[in-house]
């Protein structure tokens, strides 16, 4: 985040900024005009913390399908590219964690596991940050068994989405759709 030169960074966060103010509010308006279903929600104890884990295909979702977390840490990819990610993550309530594959991930993963031992809850896209899609990764095992908290599996179903070109062909939602959100049996 902070290779961005100097002359540039006043133009970058202000981008920044603006985009994440933008997928925000893009994010609030798909969660209130969409009917969203959500099965399998008592697996899962309210009062307990989760490591939330889903495939970096639906990453759009964790802001579309659910409102301000409690106690929430995220890790974020630490790219300059990826500042409005940070921003739009601390605006939804999570803290955020600076680290991904190649990038320092072990040891944000380490910091993510402290939280998760305190009572935090996180989302791990176990197939990030550059794929195959939809193959694990062993950064969310490791998560868990380091923490002893459980992986929650979640599954999305969408009605009415754009699927943008990339390596993992990221669904947008849009809005008035219906976004169907299955949780599993935690690990």
């Amino acid at each position: 985040v902070d290779d961005v030169p100097l002359v540039l960074r006043p133009f970058h966060t202000a981008f920044s900024y603006c985009l994440a103010i933008f997928l925000f509010a893009l994010a609030r308006l798909i969660y209130f005009t969409s009917r969203i279903e959500i099965v399998g929600r008592e697996q899962i104890e309210e009062t307990s913390n989760h490591i939330y884990c889903y495939w970096h295909v639906f990453s759009p979702l964790a802001l579309s399908a659910f409102f301000r977390p409690r106690r929430h840490v995220w890790m974020q990819h630490p790219g300059w590219f990826n500042k409005h990610m940070h921003v739009v993550v601390r605006l939804y309530g999570a803290k955020v964690v600076l680290g991904s594959t190649g990038h320092g991930g072990r040891e944000a993963a380490d910091l993510i596991v402290d939280y998760l031992k305190i009572g935090y809850s996180t989302v791990v896209f176990p197939d990030a940050p550059r794929g195959p899609p939809c193959q694990l990764k062993d950064g969310v095992l490791h998560m868990s068994l380091k923490s002893g908290v459980p992986i929650a599996p979640i599954r999305f179903r969408l009605s009415k989405y754009v699927t943008l070109k990339g390596w993992d062909g990221k669904r947008i939602p849009l809005p008035f759709g219906r976004i169907r959100v299955e949780f599993k049996e935690p690990i």
